[in-house]
């Protein structure tokens, strides 16, 4: 091997490691597309509402594998799994009931899987624990409407964790 190879290769892995190390700063900094802020701005909503109700919220986007539970509060001695949907209001055509048919049944079963496991993970579980939609419309001005349904029938009748 001759010096000018040698010195190519050693070029060659400076780039390499250069490369790599741009890449994993740039995985850190994950930008937020619009829709994505817009579910951030709904989440932050209704945990606001939950509160403001004397609900104890326990986790935020708690995720097992590529599912994740919005946020899982407490209601009294209730667990409680919400799935928030927020939409930005076009002031169009009158959206209600749009987040709560957006969880359909695909969306249902990955909510199931992810809900399964946050109780299973639990060392003492819950008496009551039921499923809760909250959806959040953001209108043009920045205020919002929320509406909270409550008791979605999630889990089999006689489930129990």
């Amino acid at each position: 091997m001759g010096r000018g190879t040698l010195r190519g290769m050693k070029q060659w892995w400076q780039t390499m490691r250069d490369w790599c190390l741009e890449r994993l700063r740039w995985r850190g900094k994950r930008r937020l597309t619009p829709r994505m802020q817009t579910g951030r701005a709904g989440e932050r909503h209704a945990a606001a509402h939950l509160r403001a109700q004397g609900w104890g919220i326990v986790a935020r986007n708690w995720q097992n594998g590529r599912d994740e539970i919005d946020i899982v509060a407490r209601d009294g001695p209730s667990l409680v799994f919400i799935e928030v949907k927020t939409r930005a209001s076009t002031g169009a055509v009158d959206e209600a009931g749009m987040g709560y048919f957006a969880v359909n049944a695909r969306k249902r079963r990955a909510l199931s899987r992810a809900c399964r496991a946050y109780l299973s993970g639990l060392a003492s579980k819950p008496a009551h624990f039921r499923f809760d939609i909250i959806e959040v419309k953001i209108k043009g001005d920045g205020t919002h409407e929320l509406v909270h349904h409550r008791g979605i029938p999630l889990f089999p009748k006689h489930y129990r964790p």
